[in-house]
């Protein structure tokens, strides 16, 4: 995946992100203003409006620059000149969306400029061409013939093998054929070529981004050595689920200056958001939605986090501020539905991902959003149908991955179901969710060995759910390996009680119910007798809490004495311990006996 040949040899080896070594290349930050302001312009002038905005909105995070050191605007060749009147018509179509138009009037036109405008807009044509047939039937589909993909691409590469394309028409070029996963790699070269290039332009960089797939593919990439880079690499390690790295560059971008950028900002609340640390995402987002409050990019995100906290009125309160805004965003229509979703009115909620995806079919969001609608109304072949297109948008979308594995859980088709839950834990290896429904998965196919290990590891990077411990226990408990059960159960009651919040777990009785039948069998009847009085505060172990203390009081009347012979677990916070009687202590055994 090295860079073209035409390309200056710079070879940066971009594996492990680097911290800024030294604030050279940021320096001189009005010379990046000026950079920015001069690309914002270019892309503007060419119809990329996504990049020129995200070059004016960074630039604008950056000081004022005085008159005198303003920059002029580029200086316009003898091809402008002779193409000023095509292209100020043609952009004027281009602006209101008539691209046909837009192309008719700028054939023939040599400028670098009004030659890009011109593919843009039969791209353009050709893409919403796409787009509408992607809605219909399969009879209807085979009826559609798209020619125009073929001409650019054979123009443009002749273009290249000329060696005539610009930046701007190196990004064209691989714009669309990138996904076809035979040119995949030429499509990298391409992009990489574009970099280098043109490296202030964005559009490149995201689409670069878009074909990486894991860290391994950044060692070989020849980036050039630009600031611009910098926000590349924050940018895929996001992607690429690499939170601690990420949020390390953006805390030296924001060191260096970028402080004010409301991108960056809205990319550490996603990173946060992505490692499940709703509480700082929710707080970086609401101080985002002060400084920006009409701010659209990101709040689907936003919305996610309010769905997830039950935030009803939170989450009312932003889908109608959204639809003041602009109603017809695809963000708008995922908040919205997002919104019916937290009401369970998962009718509506599909009805409104499938509205943002005729907006942009590719929005990777509600792809996946509207899956899980459709699993909430059991509807099986579209939710694997959704989660499929999720996957097909973007191969890292782990939650695609692991909502297929729960759709074919449902099926009860194990296999299929173990290997889309092996792909979504390669993307979140240490996403505790991942390992515990691998463990299941392997349970159902009696692979008891693989199971324990992944129930292990879910607990050892930390168990969001705090249920990899029960399931290692009941798992130990099948196969009658009683100590270690019962240790893994004391340490899942210990974890819940220093947690220090009060939380109903479901499976707290079932740990108090067997280690009470543990020790009653070790004749430890103080140990027993503590677990059987808070099985007493359980409505579905209340009986047998009692049966077990009556069998208690009657051996120790008869004068039965407490085993010191039978080797038991660490036992259970002094806390918990009735009345505060001290318990007699034992060697525990050692825990590490029960990874598998």
């Amino acid at each position: 995946m090295a860079a073209s040949t035409s390309v200056v040899p710079v070879v940066v080896t971009a594996a492990v992100a680097p911290v800024l070594s030294t604030n050279s290349d940021f320096s001189d930050l009005r010379e990046i203003k000026k950079q920015l302001l001069l690309i914002a312009g270019l892309t503007r002038e060419r119809g990329l409006l996504h990049s020129s905005k995200w070059s004016a909105e960074l630039a604008f995070s950056l000081p004022a620059l005085p008159l005198a050191e303003l920059q002029p605007p580029p200086p316009i060749t003898e091809e402008d000149a002779q193409d000023m009147d095509a292209y100020t018509l043609a952009k004027a179509y281009f602006d209101v969306k008539e691209y046909d138009r837009a192309a008719h009037f700028l054939h023939g036109c040599d400028s670098k400029k009004a030659y890009f405008l011109y593919m843009y807009s039969r791209y353009l044509v050709r893409a919403i061409l796409k787009y509408s047939v992607s809605f219909l039937g399969p009879l209807e589909k085979g009826q559609v013939k798209n020619e125009a993909l073929r001409e650019l691409r054979v123009e443009l590469s002749k273009k290249h093998q000329a060696r005539e394309l610009d930046g701007f028409g190196l990004y064209l070029k691989k714009k669309k054929k990138k996904r076809k996963k035979e040119l995949t790699l030429e499509a990298i070269d391409v992009f990489v070529e574009a970099t280098h290039v043109l490296p202030l332009h964005w559009g490149a960089w995201l689409e670069l981004c878009n074909l990486i797939t894991d860290k391994e593919m950044l060692k070989f990439l020849s980036l050039p050595d630009t600031w611009m880079k910098e926000f590349f690499l924050a940018h895929i390690y996001t992607e690429l689920q690499l939170i601690e790295e990420a949020l390390q560059k953006y805390q030296n971008l924001i060191d260096v200056g970028f402080s004010k950028s409301s991108y960056i900002v809205s990319q550490i609340a996603v990173a946060y958001h992505n490692i499940r640390d709703i509480d700082k995402a929710l707080s970086i987002f609401n101080e985002l939605r002060k400084q920006d409050p009409y701010r659209i990019e990101n709040m689907d995100t936003f919305s996610n986090l309010l769905y997830v906290r039950s935030m009803k009125s939170e989450l009312s309160y932003l889908a109608h501020n959204l639809c003041e805004i602009d109603k017809y965003r695809v963000e708008t229509c995922c908040v919205i539905g997002n919104y019916y979703s937290l009401r369970s009115q998962h009718e509506k909620a599909a009805l409104y991902f499938q509205r943002a995806l005729k907006l942009n079919p590719r929005y990777l969001g509600a792809w996946t959003l509207m899956g899980h609608e459709y699993m909430e109304m059991k509807n099986t072949s579209a939710a694997i149908q959704a989660y499929r297109h999720a996957i097909e948008v973007n191969k890292r979308d782990y939650r695609a991955w692991y909502g297929l594995g729960q759709t074919y859980e449902i099926l009860k088709m194990p296999f299929y179901c173990l290997y889309y839950y092996r792909r979504a834990h390669q993307l979140r290896p240490n996403d505790s969710r991942m390992l515990v429904a691998l463990g299941e998965c392997y349970e159902k196919l009696n692979q008891l060995v693989e199971a324990k290990k992944c129930y292990w590891r879910a607990y050892a990077v930390g168990d969001v759910e705090k249920m990899a411990l029960v399931k290692l226990a009941k798992l130990h408990e099948q196969l009658t390996e009683s100590e270690q059960a019962a240790q893994c159960y004391i340490k899942y009651i210990q974890d819940i009680y220093s947690c220090g919040e009060i939380v109903e777990h479901l499976e707290e009785s079932t740990a108090f119910r067997y280690l009470a039948q543990y020790y009653f069998k070790c004749k430890l009847w103080d140990e027993a007798s503590t677990c059987a009085q808070k099985c007493c505060a359980f409505n579905d172990t209340r009986e047998e809490g009692k049966a077990l203390l009556r069998q208690i009081l009657q051996l120790r009347n008869q004068g039965e004495t407490p085993t010191t012979e039978v080797s038991a677990p660490f036992f259970l916070p002094a806390s918990l311990s009735a009345n505060n009687t001290p318990t007699r202590r034992v060697s525990p055994l050692n825990l590490s006996s029960v990874t598998p």
